[in-house]
């Protein structure tokens, strides 16, 4: 049992940036993947980043890539998704999630936190 607890939307500007953050807690977390996905109105959640929770491997999306970079602290069970030069279409609510491995499920998420970008 996993619970996650994401933070740190809000409305920016197109060009300027936002970090958010996910706080795990509950249970055992070294082990366990984590990620960053979006879900904008009328569309499909799609994958943003992911983050190996013990080793740092990363994973950025295309659509993000140079833009957005995932990040951890283990010591604080939490992982970050630093966005820069956010655009329009960056506007979705942001959920964090984790999951046992690489090919596990996504068996945990977070409530989710508003990104609005402005025009």
């Amino acid at each position: 049992q996993v619970q996650l607890e994401a933070s740190g939307g809000g409305l920016v500007q197109a060009g300027g940036s936002l970090r958010l953050s996910c706080l795990a807690s509950g249970r055992t977390f070294s082990s366990y993947y984590m990620g960053w996905f979006r879900q904008a109105p009328g569309k499909e959640r799609e994958v943003v980043a992911v983050i190996s929770w013990s080793g740092g491997s990363t994973f950025h999306a295309d659509s993000v890539k140079g833009r957005f970079t995932i990040s951890r602290d283990n010591a604080k069970n939490t992982v970050y998704l630093q966005m820069n030069s956010l655009k329009f279409e960056d506007t979705a609510v942001y959920y964090c999630a984790a999951k046992a491995s690489a090919t596990q499920s996504w068996d945990y998420w977070g409530q989710g936190t508003q990104v609005t970008v402005s025009s």
